[in-house]
C-alpha cells in the first residue's frame, strides 16, 4: 500500500455528496466529478458509499493492463492515473477490466474518466478534494499510523478477491474490527485483511 493514501470508512459515510461537489473542482476534471456515490440498498436503507479509485497494484493495474493504447499510465508512487486524452481511444476495455467499477467513458469524448487520487495535489503533499471536505472522514488521507492514531484498533483492507484473481491496492477500505470478511460485489469473500489470509 501506498504510504500516504485514501482510507474509504463506509460506516462514516452519511451520503451529502460533498465529496461529490469538491471533487469537480479540481481543473484537471473539467467540472465533471470523478467519485461516484453509491446507494446499495436504495429505497431500503440509508446506506452510502464512496467510490474512488482503489488503484491497482498488483501485478498491474487492471484497467492498464488492457488498454490497447498504452493511455493508462501509473505513476512511480502507484497512483494510476486517469487515460491520457491524446492517447485514449474510447474503446472501453478498462471500464470492462476494473473489478470495482470505477472507469467511466464519456461517450461524446470518447474518452476515459476516472480518479487520479488528486494528482496535481497530492504530488505535492496536499490531500485530495473529496478528503478535505468529507465532514464525518469517511474519506480520510493519511498514512495507515495516522488513520490509527485517530481511530484507536481500526483494521483495514488492501486485497480483494475476485474469482480467483486477488487484487491489492493502493487506497484502503476500513473494515470493523470485528467483522474482518464481509462479501463483495458478486457474493465473493474478501480473503485477506493486512496480508492475513481470513478465509
Amino acid at each position: 500500500m501506498m504510504g500516504r493514501t485514501i482510507f474509504i470508512d463506509p460506516g462514516r459515510c452519511i451520503g451529502c455528496q460533498a465529496c461529490v461537489s469538491a471533487c469537480r473542482e479540481c481543473d484537471s476534471h473539467r467540472g465533471k466529478s470523478m467519485i461516484h456515490l453509491d446507494y446499495p440498498d436504495e429505497g431500503h436503507s440509508v446506506a452510502s458509499l464512496p467510490t474512488v479509485c482503489m488503484h491497482c497494484e498488483d501485478p498491474v493495474a487492471p484497467c492498464a493492463e488492457v488498454c490497447p493504447a498504452d493511455a493508462i499510465l501509473v505513476t512511480a508512487d502507484g497512483v494510476v492515473q486517469q487515460a491520457d486524452t491524446t492517447r485514449c481511444i474510447g474503446c472501453a476495455n478498462c471500464v470492462n477490466a476494473c473489478p470495482f467499477g470505477v472507469p467511466k467513458i464519456d461517450l461524446q469524448a470518447k474518452l476515459q474518466m476516472k480518479c487520479n487520487l488528486c494528482y496535481d495535489r497530492t504530488a505535492y503533499g496536499l490531500a485530495p478534494m473529496c478528503a478535505t471536505v468529507c465532514p464525518t472522514g469517511a474519506l480520510f488521507y493519511g498514512t495507515l499510523d495516522e488513520l490509527r492514531a485517530e481511530r484507536p484498533g481500526v483494521q483495514v483492507a488492501d486485497s480483494f478477491t475476485f474469482g480467483a484473481t486477488t487484487v491489492s491496492t493502493g487506497v484502503a477500505m476500513v473494515v470493523p474490527a470485528d467483522k474482518v470478511q464481509w462479501l463483495v460485489p458478486g457474493g465473493l469473500p474478501v480473503v485477506e485483511v493486512n496480508g492475513v489470509d481470513v478465509r
